[in-house]
């Protein structure tokens, strides 16, 4: 960019601009709220009609926000994929059945790239749901279902570079597919089932597939003297802080923790050492069991600000140990 159209401006003016843009797109999206009918509910009866595919396709800045749009769709419990439309007349709409739906995003309505798709949805017999400007357009002519943005000012100083639309089409794109999510009734167990991976997989995991197997935690009866426990409850690699005691039936009935220990200490309780555990511990302690999302299991750490959560079969009897030392970086930040 040549120095003389540079256009100087101070940090008081940048963010001024900047809060400028945010809240005309903000105003948009509060309008584009209030202007949404029964045209919307149709769309989300297509789509839950679907048996196929809900085809997306858009290009330029519109392209890329129905990429987004049909992942979105796919990831909250309803098939898509997003069609390109220069490769669709060169071969892609082989992909198109007659048993998908259509999801076409123009802000003019007026795409050729978009609008030479159209025979050959209409041949397949594919319903097309148009997002568009306004409904008078050659998108929305061809349309089954048209979902207007209505006027819109593009954020940008020149009115020109595609942004307040492409905001519309966004948070439009993500209502149809979470209301859709919704009404199929799309739960946390099926989206932990399409999201196994990174930090939000693991959250939606079960505690099974992150719980210190027994063979790892230090488990004793309730029975025992607390010196003879801890003469002999050990156990291989890292140790938890706390001993998972049991009844003769090997249910959980207490949880001793290494802050139990200190605080016998610091009181001088030494006497304590001879006496069962069954004196001395946590009885009845919080537990989950085998089943339980691990994000709840977290929630619980997090909450109560537990170190150690036991995990239990449907009987009560121990299977492992959740450890915050584990799940680091998955527990929420406390309030401030």
């Amino acid at each position: 960019m040549e120095a003389a159209r540079l256009d100087p401006l101070n940090s008081f003016e940048q963010l001024n601009y900047a809060r400028q843009i945010i809240r005309l797109e903000a105003q948009a999206l509060e309008k584009l709220s209030g202007r949404l009918g029964l045209e919307f509910c149709r769309s989300v009866e297509l789509l839950l009609q679907c048996r196929g595919s809900v085809v997306v396709s858009g290009i330029g800045k519109a392209g890329l926000i129905g990429q987004k749009l049909s992942a979105t769709l796919a990831s909250t419990g309803t098939r898509s994929f997003f069609l390109h439309p220069t490769e669709a007349v060169h071969g892609d709409l082989g992909r198109v059945r007659t048993d998908d739906v259509a999801l076409l995003l123009s802000q003019s309505g007026e795409t050729d790239e978009l609008l030479r798709l159209l025979p050959s949805f209409h041949e397949l017999e594919v319903p097309v749901i148009a997002v568009t400007g306004r409904t008078a357009n050659r998108l929305g002519a061809a349309a089954d279902v048209v979902l207007e943005l209505g006027p819109l000012q593009e954020a940008c100083s020149m009115g020109l570079a595609p942004s307040t639309s492409t905001t519309a089409m966004l948070a439009l794109g993500d209502a149809l597919a979470l209301v859709a999510s919704r009404v199929r009734g799309f739960g946390r167990a099926d989206f932990a089932r399409v999201h196994p991976g990174g930090a939000l997989g693991m959250r939606l995991s079960k505690v099974e597939e992150r719980v210190r197997p027994l063979e790892e935690c230090r488990v004793a009866a309730d029975s025992e003297p607390l010196r003879e426990v801890f003469a002999r409850a050990s156990c291989p690699g890292r140790r938890t802080g706390a001993i998972m005691l049991v009844d003769d039936d090997g249910v959980l009935s207490g949880l001793f923790t290494d802050s139990d220990l200190a605080r016998l200490f610091e009181a001088r309780r030494y006497s304590a050492f001879d006496q069962p555990m069954a004196e001395l511990m946590t009885k009845r302690p919080t537990s989950v069991t085998v089943g339980t999302m691990l994000a709840d299991a977290i929630a619980i750490l997090a909450d109560r600000k537990f170190s150690e959560l036991p995990v239990v079969d449907a009987a009560g009897r121990p299977v492992g140990m959740l450890d915050i030392t584990d799940l680091v970086g998955l527990i929420p930040d406390a309030p401030r």
